[in-house]
């Protein structure tokens, strides 16, 4: 089975992730949901980010405001593909706290960045990574990818009547 770890710094980023989760069980895909933070619990950040891949997860979806250093503490520890998600939080400069914190990862330590509260796409992109190495997951995907296309048609369709 096929397995995400979706983490965030508090249950204030829960709004903005739960689109990844949504997203991610509409493809069949277990996901692990927890709160770490890099500042508040950095031993538990520790533990989270060394043995992820020991519990069978495949990829890791962080998201953070502020400061935001949870993706590439994540990514600096753990040996699996990290997609990070900024979260415009009440402490944040209009999220781009967040988004240069997480976007700008020294050579070595790639953490993939969505946009400032993309964990929707966090999530599809997740799934991709997932099923580059399972077809079921992967033809999930296609379907769903197929259903934007024909949403646009559609879209056109009625504009025209």
């Amino acid at each position: 089975m096929s397995k995400v770890g979706i983490i965030m710094g508090s249950t204030s980023d829960l709004p903005v992730m739960e689109k990844a989760v949504e997203i991610l069980e509409s493809f069949d895909i277990d996901v692990e949901v927890d709160i770490v933070s890099a500042h508040r619990t950095p031993e538990k950040l520790f533990d989270y980010a060394k043995n992820a891949h020991t519990r069978g997860i495949q990829v890791i979806i962080a998201g953070a405001g502020g400061a935001a250093h949870l993706p590439g503490m994540v990514a600096s520890l753990s040996p699996l593909p990290v997609v990070g998600v900024p979260v415009k939080s009440r402490n944040s400069i209009d999220g781009w706290d967040s988004v240069l914190s997480i976007l700008q990862m020294p050579g070595g330590v790639p953490v993939a960045t969505v946009a400032l509260d993309g964990a929707l796409n966090a999530g599809i992109l997740a799934a991709q990574i997932v099923g580059s190495n399972d077809l079921s997951v992967l033809e999930k995907i296609i379907a769903y990818k197929e259903g934007l296309k024909q949403k646009v048609i559609d879209g056109a369709k009625q504009i025209k009547k």
